[in-house]
């Protein structure tokens, strides 16, 4: 029986929180629950390691998390606050003394290579990540030597991924998601949704449009991601959630068996 665990690296929005030059009551919280880096997780299934998203706070993440191995890269799409530090994983290249392997639909893919071009040229600078792209092109796919299943869900117009593994389901940045998707999301252990803020947004899931979505695909574990100060203070909405929905938070890990 595999052990399979996730760590949250980071549960916050794209600004993060505390937010810069803001004095609300959340980003000037002392409770470290409150203190949100950019959204991004550690999948990984005994001893193999997989990142979902590469953030700009990503070399501050990986720092305290202690990780020293990542054996492959998921992203959920191409918007900076999932993809801007995918060249501190450089360091990983030089540590493990391989190439970073990125898996991401066909239109991630295009942006990381126009982003990091320098990473693909023909005379590549000595020192620039060394970087191995896939396209995910089929529900079920293999990295770094966990299988997992595609799912697509919509951030307004823009398609993204989310991932499942057994039991365990990862989802950002939702604002719908299709029936046949909804499906392939049924009979979760634990499923992990964004929930932006209180008030509606064009393209994120609010607070209660995450709450209803967690009650149609009824998993027995909910755990809200991608908070933005906007949402309002852990413990505050941590005592108002419905049972079995509970706010995530940054080294928050879960454990599950497969």
């Amino acid at each position: 029986m595999a052990d399979l665990r996730l760590r949250f690296l980071g549960t916050g929005t794209s600004q993060g929180v505390p937010v810069v030059a803001c004095d609300c009551p959340v980003c000037t919280s002392s409770d470290p629950r409150d203190h949100r880096l950019r959204s991004s997780a550690l999948l990984s299934v005994d001893d193999r390691h997989v990142l979902i998203d590469a953030g700009p706070d990503l070399r501050q993440q990986l720092l305290r998390a202690r990780v020293n191995a990542i054996h492959a890269v998921v992203l959920t799409h191409e918007h900076m606050d999932h993809v801007a530090g995918i060249d501190e994983l450089r360091a990983l290249n030089y540590h493990m003394k391989q190439p970073m392997d990125i898996h991401a639909n066909a239109g991630t893919i295009t942006a990381v290579r126009r982003m990091f071009h320098y990473a693909f040229g023909p005379d590549r600078y000595p020192g620039v990540p060394d970087l191995r792209l896939h396209v995910i092109e089929e529900d079920g796919f293999n990295a770094g030597g966990i299988d997992l299943q595609a799912i697509t869900v919509n951030h307004g117009q823009l398609p993204v991924l989310g991932f499942r593994l057994g039991p365990l389901a990862y989802l950002t940045d939702v604002k719908t998601i299709a029936r046949d998707q909804k499906d392939r999301l049924k009979g979760l252990d634990t499923l992990v949704i964004n929930a932006l803020r209180v008030a509606p947004h064009p393209t994120h899931l609010n607070l209660a449009e995450a709450i209803d979505l967690v009650r149609e695909l009824a998993p027995r574990r909910a755990l809200f991601t991608h908070i933005s100060h906007l949402l309002g203070a852990h413990a505050d909405v941590a005592q108002a959630l419905p049972s079995g929905m509970e706010l995530a938070f940054d080294g928050l890990e879960v454990r599950l068996e497969t």
